[in-house]
């Protein structure tokens, strides 16, 4: 299966009638589809034996997964502020001897001061083994403004389903009779402390077609679910519908959301009686935060302010009182980004909105307070060409945490306060030689001209083409940002930096499809203009080729979950430029994607492959409908999970069937647990990571014929 195959092979594969299936008739491996078959598993099974007996075997293997477990399992990593409850802070922290977890509590002043304390709450792994379940932490929902009770979410093995149990943390123990809900895909946050939104599998007619809830309700302590009070439903066609409050200084705002697609979403604000008004929202806005009594939506149209006329991407806030009095709520600016900027995250502390935002991909974090006429802004003093990402707020003071880091600089997690100097908490230690390696930003010119940016990282003093590793997205609005070496590619582990080490070259491709540069940049990948997601990572391969960086044939795409689309396209599109590929967790079939799991809430993203007129451009770049058997595809790795709820695991299934039955060379790494995230734990994860690297010098570095 895994040695590449003379051309003469691959032409006899090419007479077989199997292969000139086409997307309208009967797929033969339509039977893969089945999770947990025992045929289907009992191929998985060889298929994973298969890959291992090839990559565990290299010389390499034992060392790269020993050091990625030893990185992934430092624990002079960054405890993070996952929760700032009033003067505390909680975490979940993981290691060697914690691989689920601990969720643990200090206080925020010893926090502060580098040096908390802290009290375990739950330790996860023992949960585990004292109930026989393989709990996978999912969160905590602890009700403000006292945080003494929360909703405590565990996946079974890491599925997006999840069970729900109310949990005190003055005693450090579940509630006794406490609300609990079962495994689902559950929407659950707090309406007041003694009852609950709730959005759960009821049985029929109560999800949506993607398999989310379509009821909202308001259940109460002590009462059966079975008498809990619908108070808002959805569609059948929705994608979901779900509760949730926000605490504004001492003013709880309560607000129903309901997501006809993945792109739009009404809201309503809900009133002490559970009615509901409706918000004046545009259907594409995103709503952010509430500060102020105000509600912040990022826009993604342009809107009518009564100050000017808001663009896409800009901020605009709207006066929730207003809303409630039944009085015309006029929106105003609150922020507009640059021609470069794009929103990426927003947050409130007590009196600031914080927004990061990303300036030709480099992170920046701007202070916006409320004032009158009109709110005001000032840049913070941060370092540039940097990736921030915004950690955590206090809500009682102005303090954001925001973590900086780059590809050569270990990740330092920082306390900003409104007013005075940044402070620094904590860092991880570095952990390689950065000054072997260079990282610089280039850019590429996509076939329609658009300025495609990339990070380009390279051994100091190299010449010449390197195998090179280009990792990208590409669509659902999420920009990559460049991360510390032993974090890239997401999901990949320390593989970029195992590769770097090695002599190799590592890009980081900012495509279309993604949110670097607003709304804009996202639309200009949606739909039937998918293909110009593609051609953007084709220009980034044919620049470094054109400047000498890489060659063709050495060189890997990587990408994952809707990179499985975006992997899957470029390797059928241009097989002479890529000498493998790595796919994580992919969506592959798009003829069937919406039939699949959550697939029919992305089609919002992607098109409805049941409606002609979609199809027929989804045809064209459908990855499992264009495989076709040739000499040069490059092989391609597959890794995955069975209890993947999201991206249904039949996707890279079929493909592989189809590889093996062209007699092409593919990987397959199916994991049993771990979800659409794949690894359960850090071991999973740096096996993944080892495995990869074998994969790539097997088959485009120099262990490559």
């Amino acid at each position: 299966m895994m040695a590449r195959l003379a051309l003469a092979t691959a032409l006899v594969f090419a007479s077989s009638p199997a292969l000139a299936q086409e997307t309208d008739a009967e797929d033969p491996y339509i039977w893969l589809e089945e999770i947990q078959g025992e045929k289907a598993l009992e191929q998985v099974r060889e298929w994973n034996a298969d890959t291992e007996a090839v990559l565990t075997a290299t010389p390499e293997y034992p060392v790269a997964r020993a050091w990625a477990k030893q990185i992934l399992d430092d624990d002079r990593q960054i405890a993070m502020p996952d929760a700032i409850q009033g003067n505390m802070v909680t975490n979940l922290w993981r290691d060697a001897d914690n691989p689920r977890g601990l969720w643990r509590i200090a206080s925020l002043e010893s926090y502060m001061a580098g040096a908390p304390e802290w009290r375990t709450l739950i330790d996860v792994d023992q949960l585990g083994r004292d109930e026989g379940e393989s709990w996978v932490w999912h969160g905590a929902n602890c009700l403000a403004p006292d945080y003494e009770r929360c909703l405590i979410s565990l996946s079974p093995g890491g599925t997006d389903a999840d069970v729900v149990r109310e949990f005190d943390i003055t005693t450090g123990t579940f509630v006794d009779d406490g609300f609990t809900l079962p495994e689902a895909k559950s929407n659950v946050a707090w309406f007041d402390e003694d009852t609950l939104f709730v959005g759960t599998d009821e049985g029929e007619g109560s999800l949506t077609d993607s398999g989310y809830p379509r009821l909202v309700k308001l259940w109460e302590r002590g009462t059966d679910f079975a008498s809990a009070r619908q108070i808002a439903e959805g569609e059948q066609t929705d994608v979901s519908i779900s509760g949730f409050s926000v605490l504004d200084g001492d003013t709880r705002w309560r607000f129903i959301r309901r997501g006809p697609s993945f792109w739009t979403a009404n809201y309503s604000l809900v009133r002490e009686d559970g009615s509901t008004v409706p918000l004046p929202l545009p259907e594409d806005a995103e709503f952010e935060a509430v500060l102020d009594g105000h509600v912040i939506a990022k826009l993604n149209s342009p809107l009518m302010t009564r100050n000017r006329e808001a663009e896409g991407g800009w901020l605009v806030a709207w006066p929730l009182q207003d809303v409630l009095d039944g009085k015309s709520a006029e929106p105003f600016v609150v922020f507009s980004p640059s021609e470069t900027q794009a929103v990426e995250e927003v947050a409130t502390s007590e009196n600031t909105l914080w927004v990061k935002v990303l300036d030709d991909v480099s992170g920046k974090l701007i202070e916006v307070r409320p004032g009158y006429p009109g709110w005001f802004n000032r840049d913070m003093d941060l370092p540039d060409n940097s990736t921030i990402q915004i950690a955590n707020t206090t809500g009682k003071g102005d303090t954001v945490f925001v973590t900086i880091e780059s590809m050569l600089t270990p990740p330092t997690l920082w306390a900003v306060p409104r007013d005075g100097a940044a402070k620094r908490i904590a860092s991880v230690p570095a952990q390689f030689d950065a000054s072997r390696f260079t990282v610089e930003q280039r850019f590429a010119t996509s076939k329609d001209g658009t300025r495609v940016p990339y990070y380009l990282a390279r051994p100091k003093g190299a010449e010449g083409p390197l195998p090179t590793l280009i990792h990208a997205y590409g669509g659902f609005r999420a920009a990559q940002t460049p991360k510390y070496l032993t974090a890239e590619p997401y999901r990949s582990g320390p593989l970029s930096l195992f590769w770097l080490e090695s002599g190799n070259a590592y890009v980081l491709a900012n495509i279309r499809g993604g949110g670097e540069y607003g709304p804009r940049w996202h639309e200009d990948a949606l739909r039937e203009k998918r293909q110009n997601s593609f051609d953007d990572f084709h220009a980034v391969a044919d620049d470094l080729v054109a400047q000498r960086l890489a060659a063709p044939g050495k060189i890997a795409a990587s990408g994952r979950s809707n990179g499985g689309v975006l992997v899957g396209a470029v390797a059928n599109q241009r097989p002479d430029l890529y000498g493998a590929i790595i796919s994580g967790s992919p969506l592959i079939d798009m003829r069937r994607y919406n039939k699949l799991l959550a697939g029919a809430s992305w089609m919002a993203e992607y098109g409805n492959p049941d409606v002609q007129e979609d199809w027929a451009f989804m045809r064209e770049w459908s990855p499992y409908q264009n495989m076709r058997p040739d000499p040069d595809y490059p092989a391609v790795f597959y890794y995955l999970s069975t209890l993947d709820d999201r991206v249904h695991p039949g996707h890279a299934r079929k493909a592989a069937a189809k590889l093996e039955a062209f007699g092409q060379p593919f990987y397959y790494r199916e994991a049993i647990e771990g979800g659409h995230s794949v690894g359960a734990d850090r071991e999973e994860d740096a096996k993944r990571a080892a495995m990869l690297l074998a994969f790539l010098n097997r088959e485009i570095g120099d262990e490559a014929e």
